[in-house]
């Protein structure tokens, strides 16, 4: 059996200094977003609880889809950095950007320059060459493919692409993957489902990634952004695919969005054929001083 665990949308907090020419962008409106909302539903331990549960479920692999960050500050990206590694080796983590970790231009370059080793895929030098994505990382029975809807964006605007030449690559990716008998997972930080966020929130491209999805398949696909613990299905080739998203790591009980949780998959190849696949929830339920089983679903 390999174990799988997923967080999402860290921001990790608090704020580093920010300096006045710092706002001169659209980084404004998240510094008042920060101070007026996010202060003070992420703050505290709950992150740190998070993690210390999860750890303790022993995962072989975890994988993070996006916004680690929140202004996307010099200081902030460099400050992900070393939580990254105290989260675990390279090889151990898988991270996507979000949003957030692409808040003004230029962001996205740097966050991809300090985390490239928990965005690297599998034989890829990446040394002197921009990040691509997708990427693929084989563990165990398991596919980890990465891919990007991250985009710096307009003021009061968090949306993101998916665009022709990570459509291609994808494709390439996931009938590689199928090939090689392998569970394919694909992450990506916004929902690839219509309906699942508002208008200027939402995924450019999801009729692009559900048609090579229809195509190509998949068995399980992890997002975040909107900070919900939803399910949504979307057509493939052999059966629906499940899409799963998980409240952020970092939501403390009492704000306007669910309180922190994160997912853990059971996977295990089936004797003639298919899949093992089962789905628990684990977070923070109600005022509880702990973590709590918040119940599981079979998915395969």
């Amino acid at each position: 059996m390999f174990r799988l665990t997923h967080i999402s949308d860290v921001h990790l907090s608090p704020l580093p200094h920010v300096r006045y020419r710092d706002l001169a962008s659209k980084r404004i409106t998240g510094y008042i977003n920060w101070l007026r909302n996010r202060r003070k539903s992420m703050q505290g331990n709950t992150l740190e609880r998070i993690i210390a549960d999860m750890l303790e479920q022993a995962p072989d692999h975890i994988a993070v889809t996006g916004d680690m960050v929140n202004l996307a500050l010099d200081l902030e990206i460099e400050n992900a950095r070393e939580w990254l590694k105290r989260l675990g080796e390279p090889e151990n983590v898988s991270v996507v950007p979000g949003n957030h970790d692409a808040y003004v231009p230029g962001a996205l370059a740097k966050a991809c320059r300090k985390w490239e080793s928990w965005m690297r895929g599998d034989g890829i030098d990446n040394t002197g060459r921009q990040l691509q994505f997708p990427y693929l990382r084989q563990r165990g029975p398991v596919a980890l493919i990465g891919v990007s809807s991250a985009r710096a964006t307009a003021p009061f605007m968090a949306s993101g692409d998916f665009l022709p030449p990570q459509a291609k690559r994808l494709a390439a990716m996931l009938n590689e993957a199928r090939e090689c008998g392998l569970f394919r997972v694909v992450m990506i930080h916004h929902p690839p489902v219509y309906g699942a966020t508002s208008a200027h929130k939402r995924l450019f491209g999801i009729g692009r990634f559900q048609k090579l999805i229809r195509n190509c398949g998949a068995e399980l696909i992890l997002h975040g952004h909107t900070h919900l613990a939803t399910r949504h299905d979307i057509d493939g080739p052999d059966g629906k695919v499940p899409v799963i998203c998980v409240p952020s790591a970092s939501q403390s009980y009492g704000g306007h969005k669910p309180p922190a949780r994160y997912n853990i998959f059971d996977i295990a190849p089936q004797e003639g054929g298919g899949w093992s696949c089962l789905w628990q929830q684990r977070g923070i339920a109600e005022a509880a001083e702990h973590i709590l089983d918040l119940g599981s679903e079979r998915l395969y």
